[in-house]
C-alpha cells in the first residue's frame, strides 16, 4: 500500500461539500491502493464541525495535529464580538461599515496570502524531519487557505517528495480577490506565489473545467480536473415521498448576500399575494450560514413566516433536508469570475434527484452541469418570467401529486467514482 500525505487546513470539517472533499476521498482511498495520512492543525479558527463527518474517517488513519497561530483573536476584537460569525463572510456583504472595510484592508496586505502563513515555516520543519523518518510516496496540499499550497512547495524544495496542489478553488481570481483591499505590490505578490505553486508542482487539480483550463493556459504542469461530488452513501436509496400539504424550497449551505436572488423573492411573495393555499404550503427552508441580507430581503417581501432559518445541521440531515424538498435552489455570486465556479452543494443537488433552480451565469459551469445532467435549468438574476414559470410548473406538480425524482446519469460525480481519479493521479 503506497502512502499520501494530506495537507489541510479543514480535519475534520465542516459540512460543506467543499471543505469536506478530503474526509470522502480518505474513506475510500484505501480501496485503491492508498494509505492516508494527515497533517493539520490542532486549533483551528473553524465556526463549527461535523462530528457525524468526523466518524466517517476510517479507523487507523493517522492524524497528525500541530498547533498554529492565528491573528484572528486580534481581528475578532477589532470587528467587535457580535460579529463574529455574523455573517457568512464580511468579503461578501454590500454592505460594509468603515471598520469592517479597513479590517479587511488590513487583514489582506497583513497577511500574504491568508492569515495562516504564520504556520508555513514551523510545519515545514516538522514534515521535513516526519518525512525522513516516515516516508511517504506522495503530498496533496488543498487550498483555500492556500498557505497550505506553501507548505507544500517548501517541502518539495528541500526534500524531493512528489508534491499536488489541490485547488478547491481558484486563487488570484477567486471572485472576492479583487475586493480584498490590495495594494498593487501586494496583488503581484500574491500571483508571483500562485504561479510558484503551479510551476513548482508535479501535478495540479482543479474543481472545474474553466479553472482546469485558465490553470493550464499558465504552466507546463500537467493541470488535472477533479470535481467535488457526493456520497452515495449519505442519500436515501429510495426519496421519500414528499408531503402533499406543503410546498419546500430548500437551499443549503453558505447563503451570501451577493448571491441575494431578489427577483425569486419577488414572484415567490407576488404569488403568495395571488394564492391563499400557495402562501399557505410554501416554506423556504435554509439550512446552513445565510446573510442577514438574505433574510431582510424576504421580510421586506413579507415572506418571514414562510421561512425556517435552520442553521447549520449535521450532514446526514442536510442531505435530508435536500431529498425532501420540491425545488432546491442554487443562488450563485453575482461576480464575473463565479460563471468558472461549481459549488460544492450542486453535486449533492444532483445526487437528491430533486429539481434544482439556479440563478446566476446561464452559461457558465454550474449551468452546463445541470443542463448535461438534466437535474434543473439556470436563469440570469433579473429573469423574472422564467423563474415565475419554473415556479407555477413546480407548483402544478405539486398539486397534481407528480413529484417525481429527476432522472439524469450522475454516476460520475459520486465520491467513489472520483477517488478512483485521483488515484490515477496519485
Amino acid at each position: 500500500m503506497k502512502k499520501v500525505l494530506i495537507i489541510t487546513y479543514y480535519w475534520p470539517p465542516t459540512g460543506g461539500s467543499g471543505v469536506q472533499r478530503w474526509v470522502k476521498f480518505t474513506k475510500y482511498l484505501r480501496r485503491f491502493g492508498w494509505e492516508p495520512v494527515v497533517y493539520t492543525p490542532e486549533n483551528p479558527e473553524q465556526l463549527a464541525v461535523d462530528e457525524t463527518l468526523a466518524a466517517e474517517i476510517p479507523e487507523g488513519i493517522e492524524v497528525l495535529r500541530r498547533h498554529i497561530s492565528e491573528p484572528y483573536a486580534i481581528y475578532h476584537k477589532f470587528f467587535g464580538a457580535s460579529d463574529k460569525g455574523a455573517g457568512v463572510n464580511p468579503l461578501n456583504q454590500q454592505k460594509k461599515s468603515f471598520k469592517q472595510r479597513l479590517a479587511i484592508r488590513l487583514r489582506g496586505n497583513l497577511f500574504v496570502p491568508d492569515p495562516r502563513v504564520g504556520w508555513v515555516g514551523p510545519s515545514v520543519r516538522f514534515l521535513k524531519k516526519y518525512l525522513k523518518e516516515h516516508p511517504v510516496d506522495a503530498v496533496v496540499t488543498t487550498g483555500p487557505p492556500h498557505s497550505m499550497h506553501l507548505i507544500g512547495m517548501k517541502l518539495k524544495r528541500r526534500t524531493g517528495v512528489r508534491w499536488i496542489a489541490d485547488f478547491r478553488d481558484p486563487w488570484t481570481e477567486m471572485h472576492y480577490f479583487k475586493h480584498m483591499g490590495l495594494f498593487p505590490w501586494t496583488a503581484a505578490s500574491h500571483r508571483s506565489m500562485e504561479q510558484r505553486v503551479l510551476d513548482s508542482a508535479d501535478a495540479v487539480i482543479a474543481v472545474s473545467a474553466p479553472v482546469r483550463d485558465d490553470f493550464q493556459a499558465r504552466t507546463s504542469t500537467p493541470v488535472h480536473l477533479v470535481t467535488n461530488g457526493f456520497d452515495e452513501q449519505d442519500f436515501a436509496a429510495e426519496p421519500p415521498v414528499l408531503p402533499s400539504d406543503r410546498f419546500t424550497l430548500v437551499h443549503t449551505g453558505l447563503f451570501a448576500s451577493d448571491g441575494n436572488p431578489l427577483r425569486l423573492w419577488d414572484v415567490l411573495a407576488r404569488k403568495c399575494s395571488e394564492d391563499r393555499n400557495f402562501k399557505s404550503q410554501l416554506r423556504i427552508r435554509l439550512a446552513g450560514k445565510t446573510d442577514t441580507e438574505i433574510l431582510e430581503a424576504l421580510s421586506m417581501r413579507g415572506l418571514s413566516d414562510n421561512v425556517e432559518n435552520l442553521g447549520y445541521l449535521p450532514h446526514r440531515e442536510t442531505t435530508e433536508l435536500q431529498q425532501g424538498a420540491n425545488v432546491l435552489l442554487l443562488p450563485l455570486r453575482d461576480e464575473p469570475e463565479y460563471a468558472k465556479a461549481l459549488p460544492g452543494k450542486i453535486f449533492e443537488y444532483l445526487a437528491a434527484r430533486r429539481p434544482v433552480l439556479g440563478i446566476g451565469q446561464e452559461g457558465g459551469a454550474a449551468a452546463r452541469v445541470l443542463n448535461d445532467a438534466g437535474a434543473g435549468v439556470m436563469y440570469g438574476w433579473d429573469r423574472v418570467e422564467p423563474v415565475r414559470n419554473f415556479i407555477e410548473s413546480a407548483w402544478e406538480r405539486h398539486l397534481a401529486g407528480e413529484d417525481g425524482p429527476t432522472t439524469g446519469d450522475v454516476a460520475g460525480y459520486s465520491r467513489l467514482a472520483l477517488t478512483e481519479k485521483l488515484a490515477g493521479i496519485l
